[in-house]
């Protein structure tokens, strides 16, 4: 059997430097780690996203609600379909910051005070629209009513192939909702 060559190094010998190397072995670290970190990462961010924009939403809606409050949408002399307008715009002032104004649906009712009521859903098992529940009711001026004011944003998420989603319609969409609701006294 002929002796192994001096300049040949043995399968054993190239394991055994190879393991006994630590060079670069924080990068080996690193290479393993780094994945589940940087998922970690991103996750935390979009939470903090869907979470901040839903205060700028609720916010918003509270702010433009506000007008009702103070009767200053439905005391004016405005149309329904103007007192519409006006309140979106108010919304959009306060909500364009982060969210597009284009995808900011609202819905206004008002009840008599002292009588149950049941709010409409607006949405159905899919996430979708119905289009028909959305209304703008102006109180009429100068009522005791109770005046319900919801706003609602469709949030696209980024991370939902992740394992990790926050999606509540759709595949890759979160719903923000904000509600205020208050009883307006008469003037």
């Amino acid at each position: 059997m002929p002796a192994p060559s001096p300049h040949t190094p043995r399968l054993n010998d190239v394991f055994r430097r190879f393991g006994a190397n630590r060079r670069g072995s924080a990068a080996v670290q690193f290479a393993l780690v780094a994945p589940l970190f940087f998922a970690l990462l991103f996750a935390i961010i979009e939470v903090a996203m869907v979470f901040f924009a839903n205060q700028i939403l609720e916010s918003g809606t509270q702010d433009a609600a506000r007008k009702f409050f103070t009767h200053e949408i439905q005391d004016s002399s405005a149309t329904d379909a103007e007192a519409a307008q006006k309140f979106k715009t108010d919304l959009c002032n306060e909500v364009d910051v982060l969210l597009g104004c284009s995808g900011v649906l609202f819905d206004v009712r008002f009840y008599p005070a002292g009588t149950p009521f049941t709010v409409p859903s607006l949405f159905d098992a899919g996430g979708n629209v119905i289009t028909a529940n959305f209304t703008f009711q102006l109180p009429p001026a100068n009522s005791s009513n109770i005046v319900v004011v919801r706003s609602f944003y469709k949030w696209p998420l980024l991370l939902t192939n992740l394992g990790f989603s926050l999606a509540n319609i759709g595949t890759d969409k979160r719903l923000l909702t904000a509600t205020s609701a208050f009883r307006v006294e008469p003037q």
